[in-house]
């Protein structure tokens, strides 16, 4: 890595924290500078605007989010046990101060930043299109209802654990992630799962 694209990459890194804990428009080059050490030339060095650099923000904390949420999850072969971690991974910090880069951008850019509102639809549709192919893998393995209609469930996943983290913030409490999590849990044991293939208790043999 060049210097010059080592230091556009130390600039995303510093920007997307300041992004994530105080907006786009909370945001100031000012305290950009302040991070970086960097003058305002040397910033717009390697960026047109501001809305460039907080594109770009957005993209490196959402893949630290995703990094962080889907970790040590390739070896859980059944389905279902994988979503159910996947889930119970929200009980952690997330690894950017500020919290969800998608829920915060989200909520930041709906008052018309195109550029931005496109990054987190594609974030989205990203997150999406991964759960649903696990929904997908799942019922052709046969973990998983056949029944589903895996854009639902998908839909619903996202949304209790956006909803969650919302609503914890707001309280400043983790007790409403923490119902939503559990919430989520025992839908997909017993609403996704399949089952014929639910674990059971063993029987304790008979006395004789």
């Amino acid at each position: 890595m060049s210097k010059g694209e080592a230091t556009r990459q130390r600039i995303i890194a510093e920007a997307a924290v300041i992004f994530n804990q105080h907006g786009y428009e909370g945001c100031s080059i000012q305290q950009i500078m302040a991070a970086t050490g960097l003058e305002k030339g040397g910033i717009y060095r390697h960026f047109e605007s501001k809305e460039e650099l907080a594109a770009e923000a957005f993209d490196y904390a959402w893949q630290l989010a995703v990094s962080r949420r889907w970790a040590n999850l390739d070896s859980i072969p059944n389905h279902v046990d994988l979503l159910k971690r996947y889930i119970a991974n929200y009980n952690t910090r997330s690894t950017l101060p500020g919290g969800c880069p998608l829920l915060n951008t989200a909520v930041d850019s709906d008052n018309g930043n195109p550029i931005l509102r496109e990054r987190v639809r594609k974030a989205l549709r990203g997150w999406q299109s991964r759960l649903k192919k696990i929904l997908q893998d799942g019922i052709a393995a046969g973990t998983i209802k056949p029944e589903i209609d895996i854009t639902q469930v998908a839909s619903l996943i996202i949304g209790g654990l956006e909803g969650g983290m919302l609503l914890s913030r707001i309280e400043k409490s983790d007790q409403p992630l923490h119902s939503a999590l559990k919430h989520l849990d025992d839908y997909i044991e017993t609403q996704i799962r399949n089952p014929a293939l639910r674990p059971t208790k063993k029987l304790q043999p008979a006395i004789s």
